[in-house]
């Protein structure tokens, strides 16, 4: 099932043997809080640490190194919310490529200043990412820059499969999986990578409960747009893209199911991440931990949660954790 799919095991395998060394292999640490409370081992893999922050240096740093120099020279390109960005800023420097990131106002500052930083060109194009994309195709058609897009690309998906090996190796009994679910690229290759290994594990999608493109994607059974909405997780906003090639595809055939988490169940999430596994994460990091909290995950075990991203906002952070931050609309727990 799997090889027939736009990513298979292999080309993950071969993606860890390209990116050795250039990225770290994240620790997976158990929790006891969150084991007693679900019944069943749980261990949480802390991607959050990796170099830049986030699981999307994986993917960014697959894509880099399978350019051409030639492509390479042209410059790279690419819409994101945050953390793809900042990854796609790192990879392009550590090979000599200029990178160029397009993002709309909805992008959180910090995140914004961490890719400056690491020497991109940034670009602030309107309020979602289907509008950031669109500057994104003008500066690939006008000015021959390569796109690396965030989530939708064989090398990207391949490159962020690399943590379900990671996951597999230092846990092949693992039952259940959780995975943050945006445009569909850490998902969509966890799943390759675990289900190719471990056919009887089941992996698990989620996201927040208002602007879930995949989501609503796969319930109509074709991309579809949706609005774009604040919300603590923003690394998880943002469109699939209608002519969406590779992600739709396999997390329609790989998922087994996919889980909404309200506001107040993601601030949840973020406060236990720091109070019981003293762990800073993003709201998108947190929403393993929060579905947990929420009785949300009715299965088996042991489960392993993926910690994807920390670039948080600090001020925002003390506001959830204080229990002060305004959570769009909702009332906190």
């Amino acid at each position: 099932m799997v090889s027939t799919l736009p990513v298979s095991l292999e080309d993950i395998r071969a993606a860890a043997r390209r990116i050795g060394g250039r990225v770290l292999s994240t620790p997976m640490v158990q929790s006891a809080s969150l084991g007693e409370l679900a019944g069943v081992p749980v261990h949480l893999k802390l991607e959050h640490h990796q170099t830049t922050g986030s699981f999307k240096l994986r993917g960014a740093t697959n894509a880099v190194l399978s350019l051409s120099p030639a492509g390479r020279a042209h410059g790279v390109v690419a819409a994101s919310t945050g953390n793809h960005g900042r990854a796609l800023a790192y990879a392009a420097k550590a090979e000599g490529a200029v990178a160029t990131i397009c993002m709309s106002r909805l992008v959180p500052e910090n995140k914004v200043s961490e890719i400056r930083r690491l020497g991109a060109d940034i670009r602030i194009v309107g309020v979602s990412q289907d509008e950031a994309q669109q500057e994104v195709d003008r500066l690939v058609r006008e000015e021959g820059l390569v796109m690396v897009p965030p989530f939708d690309h064989p090398d990207v998906v391949a490159g962020q499969g690399t943590l379900g090996l990671e996951i597999i190796d230092a846990m092949p009994e693992a039952a259940i999986v959780l995975v943050p679910l945006s445009g569909g690229g850490l998902a969509a290759g966890v799943a390759a990578a675990v289900k190719g290994i471990s056919s009887k594990a089941k992996v698990i999608g989620l996201t927040m409960e208002k602007g879930a493109a995949m989501k609503a994607s796969l319930n109509a059974g074709q991309p579809v747009q949706v609005e774009e909405v604040a919300s603590l997780a923003d690394s998880l906003g943002g469109g699939i893209g209608l002519d969406n090639r590779v992600t739709f595809a396999m997390c329609r055939e790989l998922l087994d199911d996919v889980i909404l988490l309200t506001e107040a169940e993601i601030a949840a999430g973020m406060r236990h991440a720091y109070a019981c596994e003293r762990q800073i994460v993003e709201g998108a990091g947190a929403v393993g931990i929060a579905a947990l909290l929420a009785g949300k995950i009715r299965r088996g075990g042991p489960i392993v949660a993926i910690l994807s991203g920390a670039n948080v906002d600090m001020e925002q952070h003390l506001r959830v954790i204080n229990r002060t931050q305004p959570l769009y609309g909702e009332e906190g727990p």
